[in-house]
């Protein structure tokens, strides 16, 4: 399959899927529910940073994490396949939306996690993985997370470039439609532990000197 790098306008995007994926509610690795039966105390955000069978389990590794699900947002076509997303036809990023409790672990120290693990210089990539489906984003669902993720990547961005990175390429919006991906690979690495993952951060901490 070609591997696009461009992203398509919302005209040229496959027409997508009435019907939501169909998948078990209940997280492999932590027990709880992955969509629709979340605590009223609880907050999400969606983070995409390169395949999302790693970066899932980075962050249902977090303690104060309630739940994770891998699916695709960033685009314009409902209820994509993965097929769909790889072929670069729908706009959708491979992403992971987390839901965790505020007072045990906070938006602050997730987004610290979201930038020291991956690359967000890398544009419609991750490593070896080349796509738009592989591109850093972050979708937050309200002004506040929205103010505060792009503060934390202006303070990254003065990291990286002290290091001699570019910009940062990360795609940073509010309310975009998270779309739950096929059974299989939801909590893959759990399933799967000597699975694929091609997570890798620059090397360069949040809280550089």
């Amino acid at each position: 399959m070609k591997k696009v790098t461009e992203l398509i306008s919302p005209d040229k995007a496959l027409p997508g899927h009435e019907t939501c994926m169909p998948v078990t509610n209940k997280h492999f690795v932590l027990g709880t529910p992955i969509k629709d039966e979340f605590p009223e105390t609880s907050a999400s955000i969606i983070f995409a940073l390169g395949c999302f069978w790693g970066a899932e389990k980075l962050f249902w590794s977090i303690e104060g994490v309630y739940a994770t699900a891998v699916g695709y947002a960033g685009g314009y076509s409902p209820n994509p396949s993965y097929e769909e997303v790889c072929s670069g036809l729908t706009g959708h990023t491979e992403a992971v939306l987390v839901v965790y409790d505020p007072q045990t672990i906070s938006l602050d120290d997730l987004l610290i996690t979201f930038w020291q693990e991956h690359d967000p210089t890398q544009g419609m990539r991750q490593g070896n993985d080349i796509g738009t489906q592989y591109r850093s984003a972050i979708y937050t669902f309200n002004q506040d997370d929205y103010n505060k993720a792009i503060l934390s990547r202006d303070k990254y961005q003065e990291h990286l470039q002290h290091s001699g990175f570019p910009a940062i390429t990360t795609e940073i919006a509010i309310n975009k439609d998270f779309y739950y991906a096929e059974e299989y690979h939801q909590q893959y690495l759990g399933k799967n532990p000597s699975g694929y993952c091609g997570l890798r951060g620059t090397g360069v901490a949040y809280h550089s000197p």
